[in-house]
């Protein structure tokens, strides 16, 4: 019922005409077309994060391939701090010469125990 209820409503509101804005992924600060966008907590949901930032999805991926919950919890809270790091920085090198839809699957780092 509840679905129908919505429906109605959404029906009801004027049609908003809203000009899309650009998102630039804060990790390689390249422009996230649509179909890539991934929300990330900056400090994991599991460790009480709740503010979000939309990233590249290989971007995202690539975060949680190198780095624990514990450690984005604790270390790696913020874009800036991911893009000290090393191992990140020779990422975001790599991906940068990438148009901004590419998109390729991200293997886990050897130094994390799944």
């Amino acid at each position: 019922m509840l679905g129908k209820i919505r429906q109605k409503l959404i029906a009801q509101e004027p049609i908003q005409t809203t000009k899309v804005t650009e998102v630039v992924c804060p990790i390689c600060d390249r422009p996230i077309p649509e179909s890539q966008k991934d929300a990330h907590h900056l400090v994991p949901k599991s460790k009480g994060g709740k503010t979000t930032e939309y990233l590249h999805r290989i971007c995202h991926r690539q975060i949680h391939a190198l780095f624990t919950e514990t450690e984005l919890a604790v270390q790696f809270n913020t874009a800036a701090t991911l893009q000290e790091h090393p191992e990140m920085q020779r990422f975001i090198r790599w991906v940068k010469s990438k148009p901004d839809h590419f998109y390729e699957k991200t293997r886990k780092s050897a130094r994390i125990k799944a």
